[in-house]
């Protein structure tokens, strides 16, 4: 999730000894309840404004601190709360204040000293208007989740022309959907997802269905980790995953035109929501072939690798994943945790260019603007048509050798093929069949090994 706005507020650093700790020394405004408890959230915890191992403890006239792990180290950013983002710390106006920023030194203690000046008033925020789309409806607040014994809100959206046509669609599952769709309901910012849709449908695009799941909000960690974690928990995962494919989509295949198969159906998140994307498919590998994995959360996880060790690539499937180059506390950590993703899917056998597509962007931060950029680059390249050679298409085969020589030693050669493909397609063929050479002590210096099509639209005489 996003956190808010960055910036540095006052603070007073004192180096001392060995260990790499840090103290957060806290003034609580005087109409603090006596009783209420106080806590920091940050970078660090998940921005979780009321988990338990990060409550201060009480002192005299009006005190409050926390000794923070020893893991937590270099910067953080960090904000006091009374439990919950109703009752954040504000200025002496009433107003938001930035996010707190300090840097644990990696030896060596260290003290922040901060004063708040108000607490908010724990009433509700006013929500801000609705940015779904018309194409955006919720299907249901309370669907059942048997898996988990729960229910939850799931919102769906449906391409442009869905209802007068009898078209079929290739279906898109996300988590996180209060962020996917409706600035309304997002923690800190949407996707977008329904406008980027849209906006593509009008270009030509011929549409996807997305179906959106929300977060279970204080259980998003325990839902979208297989593994427990001591500190974060976890553990509902494997539940989670079998709701969407045992409970969900057949729900979904059931009452919408969809193309129910693996190379149509898609599964994305960030963050939590990535590492739980990536557990899907390879849990589920006959059911997804589309998957979108943005900013995945895998230090949450490291038994993750050990899974995509053990994957066995169905063909066809596409695995898009992006980092930010500026994400976390320890971002170099976070990219070397992509990479080692990306080297471990290579070492499973999946071909990185084709099926696996993997990208750190410089700029990029944990954040929904961030995802809301990256978001249809991800998605044209998942849901682009695989070519199809069976249907429809005018091929021709070419014996390369005896086609067209581009050099003058009297045999045909590739060269002579890419030269002469403006001739080819004014023939009226819209695929080619060529002989993948290989080198051969043979008189024209290689022969064939297969037979393979090619799509002219794909080569170019460049």
């Amino acid at each position: 999730m996003m956190r808010p706005a960055v910036m540095a507020l006052g603070a007073m650093l004192v180096g001392v000894s060995a260990h790499a700790q840090a103290t957060l020394h806290l003034t609580a405004p005087a109409n603090t309840p006596p009783t209420a408890p106080v806590f920091v959230a940050g970078s660090f915890n998940q921005w979780n404004p009321g988990a338990p191992e990060y409550r201060l403890s009480a002192q005299a006239g009006g005190q409050y601190a926390i000794t923070l792990p020893p893991a937590v180290r270099g910067p953080i950013e960090f904000k006091f709360t009374l439990g919950s983002w109703d009752a954040v710390e504000q200025d002496s106006a009433g107003r938001d204040v930035p996010n707190r920023t300090f840097t644990v030194p990696a030896t060596g203690t260290a003290s922040y000293a901060a004063t708040v000046a108000r607490w908010r008033d724990g009433s509700a925020r006013p929500l801000p208007p609705s940015s779904a789309s018309a194409q955006v409806t919720v299907l249901t607040d309370s669907f059942a989740m048997p898996q988990l014994g729960r229910t939850r809100r799931v919102w769906l959206y449906l391409p442009p022309g869905y209802a007068t046509s009898q078209q079929r669609y290739p279906v898109l599952y996300m988590h996180d959907g209060q962020n996917v769709f409706d600035a309304r309901t997002s923690f800190a910012g949407e996707w977008g997802v329904d406008e980027t849709l849209d906006s593509l449908h009008a270009q030509g695009d011929a549409g996807t269905i997305v179906v959106a799941v929300d977060n279970g909000q204080q259980r998003r960690f325990d839902e979208y980790s297989p593994w427990a974690n001591p500190k974060y928990g976890g553990g509902q995962g494997d539940a989670y995953v079998d709701f969407l494919v045992q409970t969900l989509k057949p729900y979904i295949d059931q009452h919408y035109r969809t193309l129910p198969d693996r190379l149509h159906t898609g599964v994305a998140g960030s963050s939590m929501g990535g590492l739980i994307s990536l557990y899907a498919v390879l849990k589920y590998p006959d059911v997804f072939g589309r998957v979108g994995v943005f900013s995945p959360a895998f230090w949450v996880a490291p038994a993750i690798y050990d899974v995509a060790r053990r994957a066995h690539p169905r063909p066809g499937t596409r695995i898009y994943m992006v980092t930010g180059g500026q994400e976390g506390d320890t971002p170099d950590a976070v990219v070397r945790d992509h990479q080692r993703m990306v080297d471990t899917l290579r070492a499973a056998g999946f071909t990185i260019g084709s099926d696996v597509r993997a990208a750190v962007r410089p700029d990029g931060k944990h954040a929904e603007w961030f995802w809301r950029r990256e978001f249809p680059a991800a998605y044209q390249w998942l849901f682009s048509p695989a070519l199809n050679w069976t249907h429809g298409g005018v091929c021709y085969e070419i014996f390369v050798r005896s086609f067209y020589d581009s050099d003058g030693d009297g045999i045909g050669d590739l060269n002579g093929v890419i030269q002469k493909l403006d001739y080819v397609k004014g023939l009226g063929a819209n695929c080619i069949w060529l002989m993948p050479v290989t080198a051969s002590p043979s008189y024209h210096g290689y022969d064939v090994s297969d037979y393979s099509p090619t799509v002219l639209t794909t080569i170019s005489n460049a």
